[in-house]
């Protein structure tokens, strides 16, 4: 079991708990979306953070990541799951 998961942040998040709760999902559907693909394997120790700030995504990476993983999370908030929007930064 992997006990060492990024942390999870947002703007106004004690006024706005479903900022949290969202950002948990997309944690999840991007975790999902890299075990699929065959690229889990060290992933979630590559990045430290997420953040919502205001409707935008920022990913905290500790060591810089591929197109392919900035696409995870690009996918994850645009959809259902996430803001709906294409607001993802990246923070190295």
């Amino acid at each position: 079991m992997f006990l060492d998961h990024p942390s999870i942040t947002a703007t106004n998040s004690q006024t706005e708990p479903d900022r949290i709760e969202r950002l948990t999902r997309v944690y999840g559907y991007v975790v999902a979306l890299a075990e699929m693909s065959g690229m889990g394997e060290g992933f979630i120790q590559k990045f430290s953070q997420l953040h919502d700030h205001k409707g935008t995504l920022i990913v905290f990476w500790s060591e810089a990541p591929t197109e392919a993983e900035r696409e995870f999370f690009l996918r994850a908030w645009s959809s259902k799951i996430g803001d709906g929007s294409l607001n993802v930064e990246h923070e190295t």
